[in-house]
């Protein structure tokens, strides 16, 4: 029985001392194939390239290419004119801008690490100059970018759809609610501290209907982006992996012909990126595919779940339950490598409760992209720190009204379903 663990152990380990996901989760899978013994050494390999062969998965890489094109197109500007229009005025306005822009964001670049690098190079050293405390910088970035994993379209809920089996287009629409809940929870607790450290506004009134209403007309083109998304795939016109096809074309179409802001010469650069970006995910997918088999084999959801349910078979108690867990480990682990590993160990666990896998899919997503920055190993929280040179112990102290006011949203978005599902039943039906 012991030796049923020992790749899970090996595992635990290997992110201990720092191991690259990717590569911790593929020895801890390769462990077991070597301790096994009865099953082939050349099944590893299968079990990581055949995954690859997935219709759903092609969405990720266009998904990506997508966003790196708006971002080289500079259709960050537009936005910010948008954010500044609507927020300039409050107190604290450069940080309300920071959430504004990355919930207008999140629609366009479907990744929260790429958000909060952008966020915090164009708004960080501007608050900085302003008065603000880097530190306080660094988390209003990184924080502002977690509304990513949420608007649509969503790598993490592209992956969760893949790993669960759900409808991405219910999800899709599941997160938009719960993105909007996180953006306002930010804007308040800005408030708050703003008003106390006394962070002033750009200016004294509203810009006016007439001003934000030439910045709405300007980066219209931009915010149409995720309504064409989703209208597409509810009505048919498209799957969502064709969804991520065609938005590559109309983003291509925006950045050259609407904004004119994007030439020839700039796409290599875009396609590395997007090669890179989409090569360090896939390469934790296939690593977290053989390590699949190695749970399958061993029958290790299947007796996680009884196990849980044995202790309460209520769904709220269960959920709270799985958060608790999910908190404690998303300290130790990256978010989307704990998203690849947990989603096929917890699908069995609700399943035997009833617990709606879209409701549960939000739930998960918005705890483990909340892990992002929390440290001591938050993704998000590496990024905005590294461009605004802050140390990790500040930024821990900085953090934590935020992540109160986040950890608020997870609990109300756990305690009632309706906020997740409300609008996917609402567009699908029931």
């Amino acid at each position: 029985m012991l030796d049923a663990w020992v790749p899970s152990i090996v595992l635990c380990v290997l992110f201990a001392i720092n191991t690259p996901i990717a590569f911790a989760i593929a020895i801890a899978a390769l462990s077991f194939f070597l301790l096994d013994g009865a099953i082939p050494l050349n099944i590893f390999v299968q079990k990581m390239v055949t995954v690859t062969d997935s219709y759903p998965l092609l969405a990720v890489p266009f998904f990506v290419l997508a966003g790196a094109i708006m971002n080289a197109a500079g259709i960050t500007r537009k936005l910010l004119g948008l954010a500044d229009a609507l927020a300039g005025h409050m107190t604290g306005a450069l940080a309300q801008m920071c959430t504004i822009l990355a919930t207008l964001l999140g629609g366009l670049t479907a990744s929260s690490s790429a958000d909060a690098a952008m966020l915090a190079k164009t708004l960080g050293p501007e608050m900085t100059r302003s008065g603000y405390s880097p530190a306080f910088a660094a988390v209003i970035t990184s924080c502002s970018a977690i509304i990513t994993a949420l608007i649509p379209p969503s790598i993490g809920l592209i992956i969760y759809s893949y790993l669960s089996d759900t409808s991405v287009g219910r999800l899709f629409v599941a997160g938009v609610v719960p993105g909007l809940l996180i953006s306002a929870s930010l804007m308040v607790t800005t408030w708050f501290i703003a008003k106390k450290r006394g962070y002033e506004p750009l200016r004294r009134e509203f810009a006016g209907v007439g001003a934000v209403g030439t910045a709405f007309r300007e980066a219209l083109w931009a915010l149409s982006i995720p309504v064409f998304i989703i209208v597409g795939i509810r009505y048919g016109i498209f799957t969502p992996t064709e969804a991520g096809a065609i938005t590559v074309i109309y983003a291509l179409l925006v950045a050259f012909f609407a904004y004119r802001t994007l030439r020839p010469r700039d796409l290599p650069a875009i396609l590395k990126e997007t090669s890179l970006d989409t090569a360090s995910v896939m390469l934790m997918i296939c690593a977290a595919s053989a390590f699949g088999f190695y749970l399958a084999w061993e029958r290790l959801p299947p007796k996680l779940a009884e196990w849980l349910v044995g202790l309460t078979r209520d769904p709220t108690s269960l959920l709270l339950l799985l958060n608790v867990m999910l908190i404690v480990l998303g300290t130790a682990v990256e978010g989307t490598s704990a998203l690849i590993i947990l989603t096929p160990i917890m699908i069995p666990v609700i399943q035997k409760v009833g617990i709606d896998p879209v409701h549960f899919g939000i739930v998960l997503v918005t705890n483990l992209t909340i892990a992002g920055v929390t440290p001591p190993v938050g993704q998000m929280m590496f990024i905005s720190s590294q461009v605004l040179k802050v140390p990790m112990s500040r930024y821990a102290v900085e953090v934590l009204p935020f992540l109160a006011a986040m950890m608020l949203i997870l609990l109300l978005l756990t305690l009632f379903p309706q906020l997740s599902v409300w609008l996917p039943n609402l567009v699908y039906g029931r």
